[in-house]
């Protein structure tokens, strides 16, 4: 992952699909969590909209935010260890579905506690059961989701659902059929890594017209899926 977040096709689109939903969200954004930092790439690239810091349970992972030079801290989304309404904006990408979050509900009401009135939660996850396959084992997934669900976990927690849509919409027919052929081979492993540079570049190009499109139109099917939310 920290090898590949800066370049690599998926972790690059992704990272402007967000950008987009967060531009449409319009909202002053002077402090910024992300809960769940990983290496800390995205911590870089939020620093752009304000002051950032992040956390996540893996020392590991804290080591490499370190090497990166951006500030996060070791906790659990399940126990935040920040006072309430303290962030103007939470980010969490492909977290709640991991083994380690054993109560998605708790966590994003934990989320929804530190953010203050009026901010703004944008949240990724894998999605859809039928795409589960070899890379949702290497990653330690515990769930795949559905739009529904993750609007549902949004309100459980009293915020507001201002887009829902999935993501990596154009490329799920090839997605789906790789998963398959997964669980017939019996295949092992993540899907990160880098492919040659002209199917980088055009799956890239996918995903940025994606990124055009989800602040207005909810794609109604992919292996991603994007929910942005406003605390009341």
């Amino acid at each position: 992952m920290f090898l590949a977040e800066e370049r690599q096709w998926w972790y690059a689109g992704m990272r402007e699909i967000s950008d987009a939903l967060l531009d449409r969200a319009g909202a002053a954004m002077p402090l910024l969590l992300d809960a769940g930092c990983g290496t800390g790439n995205n911590l870089l690239h939020l620093a752009r909209r304000g002051r950032t810091v992040g956390v996540d349970l893996s020392e590991e992972a804290l080591r490499f935010c370190r090497r990166r030079g951006v500030r996060a801290v070791r906790g659990s989304l399940l126990r935040l260890p920040f006072s309430d309404q303290t962030f103007d904006c939470v980010t969490s990408f492909d977290v709640l579905y991991h083994r380690w979050v054993t109560n998605d509900a708790e966590a994003v009401a934990e989320l929804a506690r530190v953010l203050r009135p009026g901010g703004v939660l944008l949240v990724r996850v894998p999605a859809l059961k039928l795409l589960w396959g070899a890379h949702d084992e290497a990653v330690q997934s515990r769930h795949r989701y559905t739009r529904p669900e993750i609007r549902s976990l949004l309100a459980s927690a009293g915020l507001t659902v201002l887009r829902a849509s999935y993501a990596n919409f154009f490329l799920f027919p090839l997605l789906a059929a790789r998963r398959t052929l997964d669980r017939l081979t019996g295949r092992h492993g993540s899907d990160v890594q880098f492919l040659s540079p002209p199917v980088e570049r055009a799956f890239l190009a996918l995903l940025r017209l994606e990124a055009r499109l989800v602040p207005w139109v909810s794609l109604p099917v992919g292996a991603s899926l994007f929910a942005l939310a406003r605390k009341g």
